[in-house]
């Protein structure tokens, strides 16, 4: 398992403007991060970077043992992704969705069905397996999306805004899941604007004009 995930001195400047300055964050094992902030002030920009698809200015991500960037090989198998629009195909049913990160481990097809089933169970979908996304919810293609990202066990699991759009109970569930993936060992970064999610967290990033503020 990946110890910790940190940025280290981070930039990134993003069509002339300065979207991360100097940002340096620790994120260990065990335990959920929560990083913090207004709208733009770099929350999803340090999330993307942390899990290597934005690529920085200056500074490094680094996984524990190696510096990391958008050509870095195999990050995909290690880490779990909630992102912004949360990236579903739409033409596939819930199930399949998750279903996708078991078939790329090269797992058997029964474990693969059963252990989508109880991803999406766990986040309270276990009817809507089989509802093409086209035809769920942003708030139940939210929790597909989280479904997705714990499936495989990730070491890294980065998410963000994964409860932007659920109502208290179904927010609680999904934040249950999260501690889980934490409590299994693995490094847990929450990019929100709830100020409850942040409670939970054992750490909180602030974020402000894309440096930080507090953490």
């Amino acid at each position: 398992m990946t110890r910790f995930v940190a940025a280290r001195s981070v930039g990134v400047v993003r069509a002339g403007r300065q979207v991360l300055d100097d940002v340096t964050v620790t994120a260990p094992a065990g335990e959920i991060t929560a990083i913090t902030g207004v709208s733009g002030s770099g929350k999803s920009t340090l999330i993307a970077a942390l899990a290597a698809l934005e690529p920085v200015t200056t500074g490094s991500i680094v996984w524990e043992d190696a510096v990391v960037g958008p050509r870095s090989r195999g990050l995909r198998h290690r880490c779990g992704l909630v992102l912004q629009g949360y990236g579903l195909v739409s033409l596939l049913s819930a199930a399949e969705n998750v279903e996708l990160v078991l078939q790329a481990q090269g797992l058997p097809r029964g474990e693969v069905r059963e252990r989508a089933h109880e991803a999406l169970v766990a986040v309270g979908l276990d009817g809507a397996g089989d509802h093409l996304v086209e035809q769920l919810s942003g708030g139940q293609q939210q929790r597909v999306a989280v479904a997705r990202a714990v499936v495989g066990r990730p070491e890294v699991l980065l998410a963000d805004e994964p409860t932007a759009e659920l109502d208290a109970a179904t927010r609680d569930r999904v934040l249950h899941v999260l501690l889980a993936e934490a409590r299994r060992g693995a490094v847990v970064v929450l990019a929100t604007h709830d100020r409850y999610v942040a409670d939970v967290a054992d750490t909180e990033v602030v974020l402000d004009d894309g440096r930080v503020l507090l953490g």
